[in-house]
C-alpha cells in the first residue's frame, strides 16, 4: 500500500455540555453529549520511506504545524518506524468553532497511518497517542456517539435516533481558554443522568459555556438570534462560535455575507470505525 486517499474525517456536535465541578489541578468537570455529523474534512495519506513527513493543504492554509503532522510525528516515536508520509488535508469544518476539526484530523490521521505503516496499534494503543494531542482525539477514533464525563477522558457510547441540524458558524472565533479563565463561567451544574438524556436527547441541557461566550462573542448572539427568527431554539456548540439547532425543512434562510451555514445529519458510527481493532 503506498496511499489512501479520500479519508473522512467528520466534526461533531455537544448536544448538551455542563460543567460540574473543578479538580484541584484546574481542570474542570464536564458532562456532555458528543454526536458526530457528516460535515468532514478529508485527508490524504501518500507513504515515504525517507522518514520524513510533510503536510499540503488542499484548501484553506493551516498552521505550519497542525494537529495532522503531531499525530504522525506521535505515532512515528511510539511505534519506531522508519517510514515517512505526505499528508494532504482538504479543510471544511470551520476552525475555532467547537466542532472537534482539529482533534478528528488527528485521529484519521492516526488510523490512516497505521494502516500505511502496518503498524497494527490497537484502539487503546491508538487513543493513549490521541489523549496526548488533545481531550477530544479519543473520541473521534472510538469511533461512536458518546455520552462524555469526568474531564472529557469517560466515555460510554449511545445510541441517538436520526436528525438533521443546521450549524451556523460566523466568522468570529473563539479561544476555549478564556472561556474557562472566566470567573463567570458556572462550575457547579447538578450532575445529570443518561436515562433523562436519553428521554430528550435534542433537548436536553444546556451549554454551561454559552453565556460566557456570547460576552466574549457578539456573534454568538447574533447567530442565535438568527436562529430563533428562522423558528428554530439553537445552542452553541462545545466551546463555540458555532450555534445549531435541530431543523426539519428541506431549505433554510439565506444568512449573512460571510456565514457559514450547512444542514448536517447525524452519524451513527465514524467513517473509519473498524480501521483499528478493539483492545481485549
Amino acid at each position: 500500500m503506498k496511499a489512501i486517499y479520500d479519508i473522512a474525517a467528520p466534526a461533531k456536535l455537544n448536544l448538551f455540555l455542563h460543567i460540574t465541578g473543578r479538580r484541584s489541578d484546574g481542570y474542570h468537570l464536564l458532562q456532555s453529549a458528543f454526536m458526530l455529523i457528516d460535515w468532514h474534512d478529508s485527508l490524504h495519506v501518500e507513504l515515504r520511506h525517507d522518514g520524513q513527513l510533510s503536510r499540503e493543504d488542499l484548501g484553506p492554509v493551516l498552521p505550519a504545524d497542525d494537529l495532522t503532522l503531531r499525530a504522525a510525528r506521535a505515532l512515528q516515536r511510539a511505534s519506531g518506524t522508519a517510514l515517512g508520509a505526505h499528508i494532504g488535508v482538504l479543510k471544511r469544518i470551520p476552525s475555532e468553532a467547537g466542532m472537534g476539526g482539529g482533534s478528528s484530523d488527528a485521529a484519521s490521521c492516526l488510523l490512516a497511518l497505521n494502516r500505511l505503516w502496518k503498524l497494527d496499534f490497537d484502539l487503546r494503543q491508538l487513543s493513549a497517542i490521541g489523549l496526548s494531542l488533545g481531550a477530544d482525539v479519543p473520541f473521534f477514533l472510538g469511533g461512536r456517539n458518546a455520552w462524555v464525563e469526568g474531564i472529557g477522558e469517560s466515555m460510554q457510547p449511545i445510541e441517538l435516533p436520526a436528525a438533521r441540524f443546521l450549524v451556523v458558524k460566523t466568522p468570529a472565533g473563539l479561544e476555549t481558554a478564556k472561556i474557562f479563565a472566566s470567573p463567570q463561567l458556572k462550575r457547579d451544574t447538578d450532575t445529570a443522568i443518561l436515562l433523562g438524556f436519553a428521554a430528550d436527547p435534542y433537548g436536553f441541557g444546556h451549554n454551561d459555556l454559552q453565556p460566557v461566550a456570547q460576552t466574549l462573542c457578539a456573534d454568538v448572539g447574533k447567530a442565535l438570534e438568527w436562529l430563533a427568527a428562522a423558528g428554530a431554539k439553537g445552542r452553541m456548540t462545545g466551546s463555540g462560535s458555532a450555534v445549531f439547532a435541530p431543523w426539519h425543512q428541506a431549505e433554510h434562510p439565506a444568512a449573512p455575507e460571510g456565514w457559514q451555514v450547512r444542514l448536517c445529519s447525524n452519524l451513527d458510527v465514524h467513517p473509519l470505525a473498524g480501521w483499528a481493532v478493539s483492545q481485549n
